[in-house]
């Protein structure tokens, strides 16, 4: 094939790659670009390597899709002390089948961990939080406040509780309007994982 102007072949691209001459691309404003064998080898085409940015609610979206086995509860307490009681909701839950970790974490003594793991809750996939805390029992009300997930607060009895636990029953039912958190009995750390069971059920 010939041109119309003279006897030089006109060569097509794939014949100009073949022979190893790549065109050069013009960028915006008339700039030349890179060629094709400078930009992609064999004039594949353009790949991005920047991954495309997307909102919470998407990405929240997605990660309810993925169906993986992760904790649904997450059983939360002050101290170490709190092990013997918490561990009757551990128990009525693996009764049930219900995933769930246990974490021991103060509120006022590590207060950025319960924000950081209230905060994250969610997008892990828990859907209930069982907080225990005796005293002044902070800790069921910190994780209410960073995060939108129920929380259930089962106050618990210590050597120098107040009427047999009422401090913390109060610290834990008395919170303010915007921030609710569920009550259960003093040490009723069983009816807190069978209300949890229910709340996930519904």
């Amino acid at each position: 094939m010939t041109s119309s102007e003279g006897t030089s072949p006109v060569r097509s691209p794939a014949r100009l790659a073949r022979v190893g001459v790549y065109p050069r691309r013009l960028r915006l404003g008339g700039q030349p670009g890179p060629s094709a064998r400078e930009g992609r080898p064999g004039g594949a085409p353009e790949i991005s390597l920047v991954p495309k940015l997307m909102d919470d609610p998407e990405v929240e979206s997605q990660l309810e899709d993925i169906d993986v086995d992760a904790p649904r509860v997450g059983i939360v307490m002050g101290s170490k002390s709190d092990m013997e009681v918490m561990q009757q909701a551990a128990r009525e839950l693996e009764e049930r089948g219900i995933l769930h970790e246990i974490r021991v974490m103060s509120a006022h003594r590590e207060p950025d961990v319960v924000a950081d793991y209230s905060r994250n809750a969610h997008m892990r996939g828990l859907r209930v939080i069982i907080a225990g805390a005796g005293l002044s029992a902070a800790l069921p009300g910190v994780c209410a406040a960073h995060t939108d997930l129920p929380v259930i607060g089962v106050p618990l009895t210590t050597p120098n509780s107040v009427a047999g636990g009422l401090d913390s029953v109060l610290a834990i039912a008395q919170m303010p309007p915007g921030v609710p958190v569920a009550c259960v009995g003093v040490n009723s750390a069983r009816n807190a994982a069978i209300l949890a069971a229910r709340i996930i059920q519904a």
